[in-house]
């Protein structure tokens, strides 16, 4: 098995990148190949991205009442990025757009709320959202808000409030995958008691190889996998081990191996969370043009090329298709 062809005839969809923050800031055109960072188009396209998500994460200085502002100021970078270039970019809000970029040559970017902040309690503004695009929700980030408590909160262990209970729901019935990254360990339980529909975990590990409060437990794992979800391995290092120092490409393939071997390989998939962390990277996995070290990484290991290819992408498609359309 070539890994190199494996790669490229496979759709890999990225569950998570923060890159629309330094598209807003100034600093990064998406556009235009840059040594800064971890991800622009032409990196992409070199890495064999075929799908990336890109967060919308309004940070916590926009609280309570900036919120809904903040996020349509990301999703107007990316829409400029969109009009900028249209030869590399299309906006995906099915599977088959993304189907469709893989034949085309271009990344079908997906459209993320990393927090319901953005939603300002109110599931009309939600509405909207989808309207514009998002198909993806982080219930939270680190801190509490109007839906839920996030990983942070580690005072009250409060799950979902009567508002989450209703945007799961919403969520559910319009066709936006439910994200449990970052949501508190009470309200992953919550999700996946209310969630009628698979659910992710767009960038997170096992805790079981590195004790990180934004990483997984087992039982959750195993919640997910229940559920048809999937969990999207991060190249965060302090995700990949204590020492995030010493976090290698090696440590991110054990804990695909863990992953695996606790959910089944029909739940595993990527969620880099590429320009989401700075400093220290993953030895061997500076930038996305890095993955395909990934992909001989899986060959090496012995996974075959179905494997790959679910771990690559298929899964977080599947998931896609059954909940996006």
């Amino acid at each position: 098995m070539d890994p190199g062809r494996l790669h490229r005839e496979s759709i890999v969809f990225d569950a998570h990148c923060d890159t629309l923050q330094e598209v807003l800031a100034g600093k990064r055109r998406l556009g235009e190949r840059s040594e800064e960072g971890h991800l622009d188009l032409p990196r992409l396209r070199e890495g064999g991205v075929t799908a990336q998500i890109f967060a919308l994460f309004v940070s916590p200085n926009y609280f309570p009442r900036g919120g809904a502002r903040q996020a349509l100021r990301l999703l107007d970078a990316f829409y400029q990025e969109l009009e900028e270039n249209a030869d590399q970019l299309t906006l995906a809000t099915t599977a088959s757009d993304v189907e469709r970029a893989k034949t085309e040559g271009k990344v079908a970017g997906i459209l993320s709320l990393e927090g319901a902040e953005a939603l300002e309690s109110d599931l009309g503004v939600l509405r909207a959202f989808y309207k514009l695009g998002v198909r993806n929700i982080g219930l939270t980030w680190n801190l509490r808000n109007a839906a839920a408590d996030g990983v942070d909160e580690t005072r009250s262990s409060s799950g979902l409030t009567n508002f989450g209970l209703q945007l799961v729901r919403e969520m559910h019935r319009l066709g936006i995958m439910v994200d449990i990254s970052h949501l508190s360990p009470t309200g992953v339980r919550d999700v996946l008691h209310v969630s009628e529909a698979p659910v992710i975990a767009s960038h997170s590990n096992a805790y079981a190889l590195c004790p990180h409060r934004r990483n997984l437990t087992d039982e959750q794992l195993e919640g997910i996998a229940s559920k048809g979800g999937v969990v999207g391995v991060t190249f965060v290092p302090n995700f990949v081990t204590e020492d995030g120092n010493q976090a290698t490409l090696k440590g991110v393939l054990d804990q695909i191996d863990y992953m695996v071997k606790t959910m089944g390989v029909d739940h595993v998939g990527l969620g880099s969370d590429f320009d989401g962390f700075f400093g220290a990277k993953v030895r061997g996995m500076k930038d996305v043009t890095h993955l395909p070290r990934l992909t001989a990484g899986l060959v090496e290991r012995g996974y075959s090329q179905e494997q790959v290819k679910k771990i690559l992408g298929g899964n977080f498609m599947r998931v896609f298709r059954e909940v996006v359309g």
